[in-house]
């Protein structure tokens, strides 16, 4: 579908023009009249959007447009989130200037626009580009980051479209559908000596444990506890405001 649209991008504003919206898994975009050269004083934008989980992908099998300096008079834009993706102009890609080759381009979330503009006059003809896009599911159990947190506190589960998450045994799966929270029931001790410790020990101790310890000796004796190891989280200023042994 076809319409007349003012294309506004954070701070950047375009002329009239053709828009187009584009909701297929995958689909052709191309500039005017390809492959015979493309009129001057064109506009045209298409907004792509692919199901939620995946990402637009996009390559370019034919690209020629006029070289200038940054890309200025004739170019095509790939904008996600309203951040500039690429800019692109000419046939290859030079000091100041990048053609997209045959490298492939990566939405930032399921929306990619796309935007093609030629300006008032060329003197030589230039023949457009050629693009084709595709939704790519997105893989959220990849850590593409090591210091980024986990998508899953324990396994993750990626499916077309989303992903899932599950524990280990002796954990539940909190609210969030994220964190994973110990079966911490309630234990007894009654033995004349014993060991205790904290969840997944020697490990990390999980987030949102609550367990409770109870030792109950015989009359006439009294319980001395001995810590041969203790490392929970303290503030520099404040007594135990968030992991505490009482």
């Amino acid at each position: 579908m076809r319409i007349y649209c003012l294309l506004i991008i954070t701070t950047l504003i375009l002329a009239h023009g053709d828009c187009t919206d584009l909701t297929g898994l995958f689909g052709r975009i191309a500039s005017p009249g390809y492959p015979k050269p493309y009129p001057n004083d064109q506009t045209l934008t298409w907004n792509i959007q692919v199901p939620e989980g995946h990402l637009v992908k996009i390559y370019f099998t034919h690209f020629l447009l006029e070289l200038s300096y940054l890309c200025e008079y004739d170019y095509v834009k790939l904008i996600s989130q309203g951040k500039e993706v690429a800019h692109f102009c000419g046939k290859e890609s030079t000091d100041t200037e990048k053609a997209p080759g045959e490298a492939a381009f990566y939405s930032l979330d399921n929306k990619m626009t796309v935007i093609f503009r030629s300006d008032y006059s060329n003197e030589k003809e230039f023949t457009g580009f050629e693009a084709f896009y595709m939704a790519e599911d997105i893989d959220e159990c990849e850590q593409k980051n090591e210091d980024a947190e986990a998508t899953c506190d324990h396994y993750c589960h990626n499916y077309i479209g989303g992903y899932y998450c599950t524990c280990r045994p002796g954990f539940a799966l909190h609210t969030d559908k994220k964190t994973c929270i110990v079966k911490c029931d309630p234990m007894m001790y009654t033995k004349s000596s014993g060991e205790i410790t904290s969840p997944d020990f020697p490990g990390f101790y999980p987030k949102l444990t609550n367990c409770k310890y109870k030792i109950q000796v015989e009359e006439g004796f009294s319980i001395l506890l001995r810590f041969l190891h203790f490392d929970v989280e303290s503030h520099p200023e404040v007594s135990c405001p968030y992991d505490r042994l009482q």
